[in-house]
């Protein structure tokens, strides 16, 4: 228990026991004015009646504060529920267009992967063509020097009364 709500509660009942001990002048009949009228009435019951309505009123008055509160927190809630599903779908929504773009971006990287293999692979071609072709024309001069070597190696060997 709260200590506001147990200190009304020692207050009520000490005006219960204030109350009880002082019955007998609570119930003592006095001349009340009423403003056009006066009336026997006793003054104690009447005062204590008001208090008492006065309390029912303030209790009335906190129920309907604390009920309102409650409703206030249950609509705040559901809207906070409302706008984390909302959050939720809007992250949801952006992993998935990040996706379709990382999955675009793979693609395009793939394709020009394959573009750029097939261009290296073309330019290899080439380049061995080319390389074979220097290595024949090489070889041939080569040949061509070993074999007029050749020539003069079997001219010079031959006597030249022969020639």
């Amino acid at each position: 228990m709260k200590l506001h709500s147990l200190i009304l509660l020692l207050v009520l009942v000490a005006i219960a026991a204030f109350a009880a001990l002082n019955w007998g002048v609570f119930l003592a009949p006095t001349e009340l004015s009423l403003g056009y009228t006066t009336v026997n009435m006793p003054l104690g019951l009447i005062m204590l009646g008001l208090l008492a309505v006065v309390t029912t009123l303030f209790l009335a008055f906190v129920v309907y504060l604390q009920g309102s509160v409650l409703f206030e927190a249950r609509r705040h809630s559901r809207e906070l529920h409302a706008n984390r599903e909302l959050a939720d779908q809007a992250e949801a929504s952006r992993f998935t267009e990040l996706r379709v773009f990382l999955e675009a971006e793979l693609n395009k990287q793939s394709a020009q992967n394959g573009d750029s293999r097939d261009v290296l692979l073309a330019r290899i071609d080439r380049l061995e063509h080319e390389f074979r072709s220097f290595m024949e024309q090489s070889g041939n001069t080569l040949a061509a020097y070993i074999g007029e070597l050749e020539d003069r190696i079997e001219k010079m060997s031959i006597p030249p009364a022969v020639r």
